[in-house]
């Protein structure tokens, strides 16, 4: 979920995104299906500039997902502490429901670092996540054998870690350039025998880059980023998610200056194998792709800048991870942009 900028004024939602990356672990790839990038965090507009000063996005996140097979596996494996040296046979399915809000405060810098323009902020969520596991696990060690047939199911209203971040931001023209970093402080409610968690149990650094081409005149933009994010060791499993890729990637057209629609997409590959997961699991390597509309329109607030927009995602191609359908709220307020600056043509929306 990145920015959404009104006129001049670009309201950094970047910083939810890093919040919503280290959520609920239902939705996510890598250790038992769970990663610190939350695909969707950046859309349209994403690297355009912003009006210095503080502001605000507060973010409303729905996800349902399922999987099946080893992606199901590995939520049982982890929670009931599996020992690697069992076989394991599977035939598991996994359905999973978060619900969650995530707060962002972010400052633009009025002064200029290498050449471009400095944001910062933090963000954290708060909700609830629920997750069902049913089907037949059977464990083999030796000559004993166990099988196990049911459904182990679990829900969790809680708070989750904290991400923070830094961009900076370059403007020539119709060309727009963006640099960032991010990572996950795991401070949020997690526990490996627990199904499921907000928290992620494990540090993360996240880095990347992007491009936003927005032609006022005409009112259409395109923007992508693309990242990658390296995982610290899980200290309560010894587990460790390989790196990650994600493309993030929005089109809008303004129908007017305070509106406009578009479509939204992601891709996520994992690039190296997991270390630490049981031997049945393979490498673990996750996959993951969206598409869907987005809409937004801006608004006036007193004398800041008001911004409503909503984003829509269905998945497809999943490996090793839950996939299914996801939805992002974003209400952002910022600065308006002087007047003697403020342009005269649309809304721009990250």
């Amino acid at each position: 979920m990145r920015s959404n900028k009104s006129g001049s004024c670009v309201i950094n939602y970047a910083a939810a995104v890093a919040a919503l990356v280290l959520c609920a672990d239902v939705s996510h790839a890598d250790q038992g299906g769970s990663s610190f990038w939350f695909p969707g965090q950046f859309a349209s507009l994403a690297a355009m500039q912003q009006t210095p000063g503080w502001a605000l996005s507060v973010i409303d996140y729905h996800s349902s997902v399922a999987a099946a097979g080893s992606a199901a596996a590995a939520k049982e494996i982890l929670a009931g502490k599996i020992p690697a040296n069992v076989n394991v046979n599977l035939n598991l399915s996994l359905s999973g429901r978060a619900d969650l809000v995530a707060l962002t405060p972010s400052y633009t810098f009025a002064t200029a670092v290498l050449g471009g323009q400095l944001v910062g902020g933090i963000s954290g969520q708060y909700g609830r996540a629920a997750t069902s596991i049913a089907g037949t696990l059977t464990a083999i060690a030796g000559p004993i054998v166990v099988t196990r047939t049911g459904m182990l199911e679990g829900s969790l209203t809680s708070y989750g870690d904290l991400a923070p971040f830094a961009e900076l931001l370059w403007n020539h023209g119709v060309g727009n350039y963006m640099a960032y970093v991010t990572g996950n402080v795991p401070v949020g409610d997690y526990d490996p025998t627990r199904i499921p968690n907000i928290g992620l149990g494990h540090g993360a650094i996240d880095i990347g880059g992007g491009y936003t081409y927005f032609d006022p005149a005409a009112g259409n933009e395109i923007s992508g980023v693309a990242g990658l994010t390296y995982n610290f060791r899980n200290p309560d499993t010894q587990y460790r998610s390989g790196i990650d890729f994600h493309f993030d990637w929005g089109a809008s057209h303004y129908l007017t200056k305070q509106l406009f629609v578009g479509i939204v997409g992601y891709a996520y590959q994992q690039i190296t194998d997991d270390s630490g997961q049981n031997p049945i699991l393979g490498s673990f390597r996750s996959r993951v792709f969206g598409v869907g509309p987005q809409i937004g329109y801006s608004f006036p607030v007193a004398d800041m800048q008001g911004f409503l927009g909503l984003r829509g995602y269905g998945e497809f191609g999943a490996a090793n991870r839950p996939s299914g359908w996801n939805t992002w709220l974003t209400f952002t307020i910022s600065p308006s942009a002087p007047a003697a600056i403020a342009p005269t043509t649309h809304l721009v929306v990250k």
